[in-house]
């Protein structure tokens, strides 16, 4: 399949409560590797297994949650394009000029009618480590901590869902994979841009702007229990899990980190295409459809969000 316009998530800058603590949770932890600190004292991260700068952002804050999440596109025109589009849509666009983060071109950044910044970009450079490319082997360094490989996807609350997916489908070209569809209306949904089941999902929620988790990717079932080993080791404030979802089908972990941000790690997940219908979920089954072995919701999965 021909990726064009919107390719994938890019980055997610995160507040943090304490900085020292939280680049060692996901250096260590997680298993990302510091690229950079900004003079604003904003800290650049990454996988080893990603090309691109950097895919998450730490900023120091008297408040945890979301600064702002970030789509990579295909081309520089295409942010021209977008952003007639999303202004034609009805929603102002800032420009964000180049080098504003270390490595990254400009940006378009708006917020959408669930209270959140999204931001595209394009032109992204390399930074160490990152894959090889020629006679490469699986990996450049040893995978340390849970071996995360990127910055999967993000789950955002906040109100105005059906604004939400309107807006994603018919101005930024995503599919709706799946939703959960409740008596009273629209509850959730998760969206892709390309063949993954999910870039970003968004859950009906009162209040806007807020912030459920960031998914970092595994390779396999093995690796979440090796998340979960690390978790008990250290003692990190846990969620729930290992299990998996009926949506996506994703085999997962959820905790905390030092600020009270969620985190996920997930492995698997089935392939989308283009042609695929839409997955649907009522409101008896959607226990089996985000905690399939446990058949129930959890309550700090529904109410903990920053």
């Amino acid at each position: 399949m021909a990726l064009t316009g919107v390719l994938r998530p890019g980055f997610i800058q995160l507040r943090v409560l304490d900085m020292a603590a939280s680049v060692e949770y996901y250096t260590k932890r997680i298993g990302f590797h510091v690229v950079t600190k900004g003079e604003d004292g904003r800290v650049y991260l990454k996988a080893a297994d990603e090309f691109d700068h950097h895919s998450l952002v730490l900023r120091q804050a008297d408040t945890a949650g979301l600064d702002l999440y970030a789509f990579k596109v295909r081309k520089d025109e295409d942010l021209d394009s977008f952003k007639k589009r999303i202004e034609d849509y009805g929603i102002e666009v800032d420009d964000v000029r180049a080098g504003e983060q270390p490595g990254i071109g400009r940006r378009i950044s708006f917020v959408i009618e669930s209270g959140h910044r999204i931001e595209l970009y394009a032109q992204a450079e390399m930074s160490e480590p990152k894959p090889l490319i020629h006679n490469p082997d699986v990996w450049s360094v040893e995978p340390h901590g849970m071996r995360a490989r990127r910055m999967d996807h993000a789950l955002l609350y906040g109100p105005n869902i059906e604004k939400v997916l309107n807006f994603f489908v018919k101005v930024l070209d995503f599919e709706c994979a799946e939703r959960v569809d409740m008596p009273d209306g629209l509850l959730a949904i998760w969206l892709t841009a390309g063949m993954k089941a999910h870039d970003i999902a968004f859950v009906n929620h009162p209040e806007p702007g807020k912030f459920h988790h960031v998914a970092f990717e595994l390779e396999d079932w093995k690796d979440v229990g090796n998340a979960a080993d690390i978790i008990t080791r250290y003692n990190i404030s846990i969620d729930i899990g290992p299990t998996r979802h009926g949506i996506t089908r994703g085999q997962t972990i959820y905790f905390f980190d030092p600020s009270g941000n969620r985190c996920e790690v997930f492995a698997g997940g089935y392939t989308y295409y283009p042609d695929h219908p839409t997955r649907t979920w009522d409101e008896k089954e959607i226990g089996r459809g985000i905690f399939y072995y446990e058949r129930q919701l959890n309550d700090a999965f529904l109410s903990v969000v920053t």
